[in-house]
């Protein structure tokens, strides 16, 4: 006995045809740039144009807790950081952290008044 398959074509079953799975990857390319992709480009933004601002005799925080006052920026791309009266050490520009500069900024002028 020879027994025939017969193989139904199936349909898509969205009412966008063929294209609903690539409307949906689309979909979630554009929500992983929003909440990933951008924020983090911002934040990268906001740090590089806070270390070029950075002067000497501000109050900073590097990125391994140490508290100090900036004494000398060199061409290098070094900081020469006063961590005590007298005692200096040299750090990279980058090792200088936003968040946390800020906030010892911030509760040093609160504290202040």
């Amino acid at each position: 006995m020879n027994y025939i398959i017969l193989l139904q074509q199936q349909t898509p079953s969205s009412g966008f045809g063929g294209y609903g799975s690539f409307l949906f990857l689309g979909l979630m390319i554009v929500v992983f740039w929003l909440f990933f992709i951008r924020p983090q480009a911002k934040r990268a933004k906001t740090q590089k144009t806070f270390i070029e601002n950075l002067q000497r005799g501000d109050k900073v925080v590097t990125i391994a807790g140490i508290h100090g006052t900036i004494n000398k920026i060199n061409e290098d791309g070094t900081i020469s950081l006063e961590i005590n009266p007298g005692s200096y050490i040299k750090i990279e520009r980058s090792a200088i952290s936003l968040d946390w500069t800020n906030q010892l900024n911030k509760t040093g002028t609160t504290a202040a008044k």
